[in-house]
């Protein structure tokens, strides 16, 4: 059996580094996923990831440990991605000409051309999943994050966001209600 995360917390208090790492390694991938969910770019999500269990580390003492772990990491991996992200200055394409006026990256941009027939059914089916989650305003979508890329229950949701948990089930009903009306649209 797993510790849980609040022995790790004791342990690495009481000077065992490894409970730290087990504790971060247990959250590592959700948080980048929930991350690059927001930034929509690998290289983002990292440095987002990165600045979440920095600040982390650094504010564990402040920890009330009552609250529930995952969700705290979470709150300040969200705070983390919009911070980043109000930061983060947009690069014109124009930009990046050279001194002859040539454009440095237009030749080796990545081909955004339909996905090849070889794919199967099911990759298909999620990226248009995807596709429609990422075109739900962004309450709906993250609710829709939360519980089926993060697994999170509805009350940890509800006390991430600092929302009413009768607001989140309710926002999860209408994401769901979009979800099938967009895929009813697109036969």
């Amino acid at each position: 059996m797993e510790p849980s995360d609040a022995k790790l917390i004791l342990g690495y208090f009481s000077g065992d580094e490894k409970a730290l790492e087990i504790l971060f390694g247990r959250y590592f991938k959700q948080v980048y996923r929930f991350a690059h969910s927001y930034s929509k770019n690998s290289e983002d999500a990292e440095d987002i990831t990165q600045k979440t269990f920095l600040k982390a580390w650094r504010n564990l003492k402040k920890f009330d440990q009552s609250k529930n772990f995952k969700t705290w990491i979470f709150s300040i991996a969200k705070n983390s991605a919009i911070d980043f992200l109000r930061k983060k200055r947009e690069i014109l394409f124009s930009e990046l000409k050279n001194t002859d006026g040539e454009n440095m990256i237009a030749e080796t941009l990545a081909d955004t051309a339909l996905l090849p027939t070889e794919l199967s059914e099911k990759t298909e089916k999620f990226r248009n999943l995807a596709l429609a989650v990422s075109r739900l305003p962004q309450k709906y979508g993250d609710v829709i994050t939360l519980r089926y890329e993060e697994y999170l229950s509805f009350s940890e949701i509800s006390r991430f966001l600092g929302e009413k948990l009768n607001t989140i089930k309710s926002r999860h009903r209408r994401a769901l209600m979009m979800l099938k009306s967009a895929f009813l649209h697109q036969k």
